[in-house]
């Protein structure tokens, strides 16, 4: 299986791209829309601030991702990645996410713990996706944000930090995680090799 990784210069590469060659995957890195024409799986990692996500629009990767999931292609997005299918973020206000999924992206509301969000916290996995399968509900996974996604009929898992929030997303091949799977521990791997063998369903 051969995996398109979207570099727009605000990823953790190299760790997506070390869980996904341990599960087998051949990768490719794509700084523009060329290699996603023929893609078939694309992940978005990110990390840091949303603006960064400006730099799909610059280069043309924006459509490209747009086309490439109308053509049913699979897609992952990790962190801010998973953010980026959302409205938009208020941490970039002037920034507008693919809007996949309704909603805005909000800063976690000051309490008693600490923003960011940093370190393992638990899934509360609903019925029936596939891309948590056979990860057993209640299972850690790693976190590192300050943004958060809201609690929305496409989640595929929650997490409560301060309040719940959305720590996946699932709607047929556009899927997302706000954790990050390839510092998750074999539950992590898990997520992605169901990335890696999630086929259409007829």
């Amino acid at each position: 299986m051969r995996v398109t990784v979207v570099d727009y210069k605000a990823g953790n590469l190299a760790s997506v791209l070390k869980a996904l060659h341990r599960l087998g995957a051949e990768t490719e890195v794509a700084g523009g829309p060329a290699p996603l024409v023929p893609a078939e799986r694309i992940v978005l990692p990110g990390v840091g601030h949303f603006a960064a996500t400006r730099r799909l629009d610059e280069t043309g990767l924006t459509p490209a991702i747009r086309d490439a999931i109308a053509r049913g292609v699979p897609f992952l997005g990790i962190c801010v990645g998973m953010q980026w299918l959302f409205a938009g973020s208020t941490e970039a206000p002037g920034q507008p996410g693919l809007a996949h999924f309704a909603g805005q992206c909000t800063r976690f509301p000051a309490g008693s713990d600490k923003v960011p969000h940093v370190g393992w916290n638990s899934l509360e996995i609903g019925n029936g996706s596939r891309l948590l399968a056979a990860v057993e509900p209640g299972a850690f996974v790693y976190f590192t944000h300050s943004y958060r996604a809201p609690v929305f009929a496409e989640a595929a898992a929650i997490t409560h930090y301060i309040e719940p929030f959305t720590a996946a997303v699932e709607q047929g091949n556009v899927m997302g995680v706000q954790f990050h799977p390839e510092l998750s521990g074999e539950t992590g791997l898990t997520v992605l090799k169901n990335f890696l063998g999630w086929e259409a369903r007829s």
